[in-house]
């Protein structure tokens, strides 16, 4: 099973001034991330990403670029979930035709459908492909929580290789560590509760934060995993406002208006956000200015 690392960060999308996807930006980012940040995988067209803004060619033209623009310095990992399973199938099997190294699947949004159909779209899917797949687990967004039992049973599959847990909830995230199968891991996919999630045994972040504080994580989850849990609750403690600040800045501001705002602060300008998002206010701004200072 391929090790996707323990810094994933979850990619915007640059766009230029008409809200194109902008090549040159893009290059700029992803050499940023892996050099300046540290990441060990990106995830190209995730919801930070803003895939349900992009169509599939755009989709599929973004992980070709990403692909070529990391070579091989890291894995990239498609984000190709959808709620119509047929559609999932078709655009993972075009993403492994263009050498991706997995995919990540987010549970079918507004659909809601049973446990019995979030297994069996899963299942349709991942058989449709050989590449290792995470799921992706965010309740808030989908209005459904893939349950301990039914993320366990498809991790018997021969390519479910993770899950990103966004439910906030460690004691769903602790039994499902429980039952894990070898080779399969659970990521945080909240960046306050990286190290809550690392102490009750998982493996890792697929984060948004890491687009600004990615070398400060990895010293966090490096400082952990070899055993300084002092040094890795300091490391927290500093990053909390960088966490709590990308998510909670005020009126709630949807990811991933902060964080894009965040990165321009920094002097990486991945642009702005495609309709129904819209950009930060100048409240919003000076607050974000403040915390990343």
């Amino acid at each position: 099973m391929v090790d996707f690392g323990r810094l994933v960060t979850a990619m915007v999308t640059p766009f230029d001034d008409q809200l194109k996807i902008d090549w040159d930006r893009t290059a700029r980012l992803v050499d940023y991330l892996i050099e300046q940040q540290q990441t060990d995988s990106l995830v190209v067209a995730g919801t930070t990403g803003e895939s349900p803004t992009l169509t599939d060619e755009e989709k599929l033209e973004l992980f070709g670029f990403v692909l070529r623009q990391a070579r091989g310095r890291v894995k990239v990992i498609a984000g190709t979930g959808s709620n119509d399973t047929k559609h999932s199938a078709h655009l993972s099997q075009e993403a492994e035709k263009l050498g991706v190294d997995g995919l990540l699947l987010v549970a079918p949004y507004y659909s809601r459908p049973s446990q019995e159909g979030l297994a069996a779209h899963f299942r349709a899917i991942a058989q449709s492909t050989s590449l290792p797949i995470m799921l992706y687990n965010i309740p808030s967004r989908t209005g459904v929580n893939i349950l301990p039992e039914t993320f366990l049973s498809l991790a018997q599959l021969p390519n479910i290789a993770a899950m990103k847990e966004s439910s906030g909830d460690l004691d769903q995230m602790s039994q499902i560590i429980a039952g894990l199968p070898d080779g399969v891991r659970l990521y945080s996919g909240d960046d306050s509760l990286t190290l809550p999630v690392l102490s009750i045994g998982g493996y890792g972040i697929v984060s948004v934060a890491s687009h600004v504080a990615g070398r400060g994580m990895k010293e966090m989850i490096d400082a952990y995993v070899s055993g300084r849990p002092q040094e890795a609750a300091r490391l927290h403690a500093q990053l909390m406002p960088v966490f709590k600040g990308l998510f909670f800045c005020p009126h709630r501001v949807p990811n991933p208006v902060p964080v894009k705002y965040a990165l321009k602060c920094k002097g990486v300008d991945c642009g702005g956000v495609r309709l129904p998002l819209v950009d930060v206010t100048e409240v919003e701004a000076k607050f974000i200015e403040a915390f990343m200072k």
